[in-house]
């Protein structure tokens, strides 16, 4: 027979019908029958008259419980043959109790238990099911909160890859001003330098001019004293002479002197004390600093557009029929001959115009058009809802925001337009859409010089516009080319 089928045969000998569990501190009692020492006593109570067994109902004249030590000796030896049974089957848990394989799940208590704890008033009432099906519920469970825990910590790690993503941008933008921030403090250290050498070489002409005078006018004036103390000399030389010899040539010394005293100017300079006095006005340093600190704020927002640059391109399919575009999409230039291509509803069909292929929603944009030296020429942005068919007007009503070469004469489409002022003729445009500020900047690429900004509220999808004009003879054939702009630290937040 093997270990734990003896086991079993023992194991009814070996319970308490009371708690129906193995015997602890045996005792039996008149009638023969043997109970747990606590499990009689609790029976029996402190006070009851007759003492009936709870198995058979003999009723004993006094309450005699007899130690059964075989009977405990033998409770161990069933208890250690069910371990040794149970331990059979490799890697199965048994109750440190009963040592009873742990074949039952207790749902209230959340815990194995044996066959012998569910006979047990502790688990009597309680929902018990097989091990293996409440393992196979809470495996299940547990894969499902495992699914959802898998979903939660990727989203994190999504949260926290954005996170390090914004940071990192945010850092570069920071390092952007840190060296703008370099930048112009050393343009205006030069600025300021350059200033003070040139200023101060106008006060030094100023002084060699005074020196010059003053040389000059003291020499003449030792000339002419000089020519006064010859002249004293003669005269009290004159006067100790003898009556006759001091009237002769009298008259004559005399007119000699009237000679030599010419009339002299007051020991002033007008004309430089002016010219001192106006040094400040002619020479304004505020104002030449205030002028310089907007042109560098022009360069320094033109270097920090550039971070935001954006790779454009033309879109073909909203081209006019006499655009030809290159093959790269880069280069735009007005022919005469219509090409034959499908009228679709993204196409203009009256002006030279075309849109890029990129439509910003958001974001910071900026890309670069060189113009060169054409003469007739429009750039900006559209939204991407603006008429395509007939004789549309580019306003800001209609959704553009542009600035046009025009008979010669720079100007933001404005109602009425705008002129602007241009040091110095651009043969490069810059264009920065900033969607959320609500801004369209235009800057001078060859003088690094701010044009103009436009402030509206966008909504919607926005393009990037292109209009080369006519060829005019010749004369305005040249193409826009969208240029490749390095793009600088900041990064790129279009959308």
């Amino acid at each position: 027979m093997a270990a734990g089928d003896l086991a079993g045969s023992f194991q009814d000998e070996v319970t308490c019908a009371v708690c129906l569990e193995y015997f602890t501190d045996p005792v039996t009692v008149e009638c023969g029958h043997n109970f747990c020492r606590a499990c009689i006593s609790q029976c029996w109570g402190e006070s009851e008259p007759d003492f009936s067994c709870p198995q058979c109902r003999e009723t004993a004249q006094q309450r005699n419980l007899r130690p059964n030590r075989q009977l405990g000796n033998l409770v161990e030896l069933v208890k250690r043959l069910r371990l040794q049974a149970v331990a059979e089957p490799k890697g199965q848990q048994v109750c440190e109790r009963h040592q009873e394989a742990l074949k039952l799940f207790c749902e209230e208590d959340q815990t194995p238990i044996c066959v012998v704890c569910d006979r047990s008033r502790a688990h009597r009432a309680h929902t018990v099911v097989p091990i293996e099906e409440a393992a196979q519920e809470y495996r299940e469970q547990i894969l499902s909160r495992l699914q959802h825990l898998h979903g939660e910590r990727e989203e994190l790690l999504g949260l926290k890859s954005d996170w390090d993503k914004e940071s990192e941008r945010l850092l570069r933008q920071t390092e952007v001003e840190r060296q703008l921030v370099v930048f112009k403090c050393e343009r205006l250290h030069q600025f300021l330098a350059e200033q003070e050498r040139l200023l101060l070489a106008r006060l030094g002409e100023l002084d060699q001019e005074i020196e010059r005078r003053r040389e000059e006018n003291a020499t003449h004036l030792c000339e002419e004293i000089s020519q006064l103390s010859t002249l004293i000399m003669e005269l009290e030389g004159k006067c100790q002479q003898p009556v006759p010899e001091l009237l002769q040539g009298v008259r004559s010394a005399v007119r000699r002197d009237e000679k030599v005293m010419s009339p002299h100017l007051a020991p002033k300079s007008p004309e430089l004390e002016k010219r001192i006095w106006d040094f400040p006005r002619e020479n304004n340093l505020q104002e030449a600093v205030t002028g310089f600190l907007e042109g560098l704020a022009a360069e320094r927002g033109l270097r920090r557009a550039r971070g935001f640059a954006v790779d454009v391109t033309l879109d073909p399919d909203t081209a006019q029929p006499k655009l030809v575009l290159s093959e790269d999409r880069k280069h735009v230039r007005y022919r005469d001959e219509e090409e034959a291509l499908p009228d679709n509803p993204e196409r203009f069909d009256t002006y030279p115009e075309v849109l890029g292929a990129e439509g910003f929603a958001g974001g910071r944009c900026y890309w670069e058009v060189e113009v060169g030296d054409k003469t007739d020429w429009m750039l900006g942005v559209c939204r991407d809802s603006v008429s395509r068919k007939g004789q549309n007007d580019v306003s800001l009503e209609d959704g553009y925001w542009a600035v046009w070469l025009r008979d010669g004469e720079y100007e933001a489409v404005t109602s009425p337009s705008t002129p602007l002022p241009v040091s110095a003729r651009p043969s490069r445009v810059g264009i920065f859409l900033d969607y959320e500020a609500g801004e369209v900047s235009f800057y001078n690429v060859t003088d690094r010089s701010h044009l103009y900004t436009f402030t509206d509220t966008f909504s919607g999808k926005l393009r990037p516009y292109f209009y080369p004009g006519h060829n005019a003879g010749g004369t305005n054939a040249a193409p826009l080319i969208i240029c490749p702009v390095q793009a600088q630290a900041g990064g790129n937040l279009c959308h």
